[in-house]
C-alpha cells in the first residue's frame, strides 16, 4: 500500500469517527435549556428509589438526595443527568445511568371574561305590541321603552298605564300616555330603572 493511499485511508477514517461526535455536539447545543419553574423527571436505572420529579426553584437549583443543591438553570437535561451521576458515583458502586427529562413551565392562558353589557332589565305587561322582558340601555325612558316594545295595541287604556318601581316596592306611578303624546306632561316620562314593570291595562268599554 502506497504512502498516499494510507494517508487517504487515515483521513477517511478520521472523518467517519468525527462525524457522530459532530452530530452529537450539534444536538447537544440544540437541546432544551432548563429554566426556573420547569419540572425535571429524574430516573436512576441502578436505584429506582431515587427516581423523582423536581421543580426548579426560582434561584435555578434543585435538591437531589446525596447530591445536595445542584444549579440546573441554563443547562441541558443531559448535562444535569451527568451532574447527578457524578454526585452519586461516590454513593453507588459505580457511576449510575441517569436520565433527566424537562417539562417546561407553561403559564396557563385564561380566557378573558366578556365584559358584561351595561343594560337595564325591565318587564312590559298587557296591551303592548310586544310585551315581555326587555333589556334597555341605561337612561331609557318610559316612552322609549314602549316604543321599543312596538307601541300599544288598539285596546290599550292609554290614560292609566302603570309603572311599578322595583326599587320602591309598592310604589305605583300612573302615567297618562295620551297626555304625553299630545305634548303635555313630558316631565311625566320617567327614566326606567332595573326591575321596573310597565303594566298596560285593557281599556274599558267607554274609555
Amino acid at each position: 500500500m502506497t504512502i498516499l493511499l494510507r494517508f487517504m485511508l487515515a483521513t477517511v477514517l478520521a472523518a467517519l469517527v468525527a462525524l457522530p461526535l459532530a452530530f452529537g455536539q450539534a444536538a447537544l447545543a440544540q437541546e432544551y435549556r432548563i429554566q426556573a419553574g420547569d419540572r425535571l423527571t429524574v430516573e436512576v436505572l441502578e436505584d429506582t428509589s431515587l427516581n423523582r420529579t423536581l421543580v426548579v426553584l426560582p434561584g435555578g437549583t434543585v435538591d437531589f438526595p446525596y447530591a445536595g443543591s445542584i444549579r440546573v438553570a441554563g443547562q441541558s437535561p443531559t448535562a444535569v443527568g451527568n451532574l447527578i451521576s457524578q454526585a452519586l458515583s461516590g454513593v453507588l458502586a459505580s457511576p449510575p445511568t441517569v436520565f433527566v427529562t424537562a417539562t417546561p413551565l407553561v403559564e396557563p392562558v385564561l380566557p378573558s371574561a366578556p365584559e358584561p353589557e351595561d343594560v337595564v332589565n325591565i318587564y312590559i305587561m298587557g296591551e303592548a305590541s310586544a310585551p315581555g322582558p326587555k333589556a334597555v340601555q341605561p337612561g331609557t325612558t318610559f316612552l322609549q321603552a314602549l316604543s321599543q316594545a312596538g307601541g300599544l295595541t288598539p285596546f290599550a287604556a292609554t290614560k292609566r298605564i302603570q309603572l311599578r318601581r322595583a326599587a320602591t316596592p309598592g310604589q305605583v306611578i300612573t302615567v297618562n300616555y295620551a297626555a304625553i303624546m299630545r305634548g303635555a306632561g313630558m316631565n311625566l316620562d320617567p327614566v326606567l330603572s332595573e326591575g321596573d314593570v310597565i303594566i298596560v291595562p285593557e281599556r274599558g268599554l267607554f274609555e
